[in-house]
């Protein structure tokens, strides 16, 4: 699976989640199943999961993609947009190691994306004077 060969909406998807920081933004072509692709990404917080939500769906909507489905409140772990033959997955990245649907769905074709960095996590210093991650 190649960026150029996918639909644009994927590829307008996956921008939408990029300009919002998403970590992790990863794309599943799914064989056989309910919808032909899953697009997976993570939020560090819950106004951000809903924010990569909100400019995917506004995003799409733009450019004529009317989204059937919402799945997942303000606050939610994990938020679900079902546009039939496209599903979008935003998580938080507890939720997503929890669910795992890249090991569920290890034999479809992927392709990831560069997303936001996730920033190191701050070291301090113990009182004895050495560094502690």
């Amino acid at each position: 699976m190649k960026l150029e060969n996918l639909h644009p909406e994927i590829r307008w998807a996956v921008e939408a989640a990029q300009e919002k920081q998403a970590l992790d933004i990863t794309v599943l072509k799914l064989n056989g199943a309910f919808a032909e692709y899953f697009l997976l990404t993570s939020g560090s917080s819950h106004p951000q999961i809903q924010a990569i939500g909100d400019a995917i769906e506004e995003r799409l909507r733009r450019e004529g993609v009317r989204l059937p489905h919402w799945e997942g409140k303000s606050g939610a772990e994990w938020v679900l947009l079902d546009y039939g033959y496209l599903v979008v997955h935003i998580f938080s990245e507890r939720a997503r190691q929890f669910y795992d649907l890249e090991r569920l769905w290890r034999t479809a074709e992927r392709l990831d994306f560069p997303g936001h960095e996730k920033p190191p996590e701050p070291r301090r210093e113990s009182e004895s004077g050495t560094i502690q991650p």
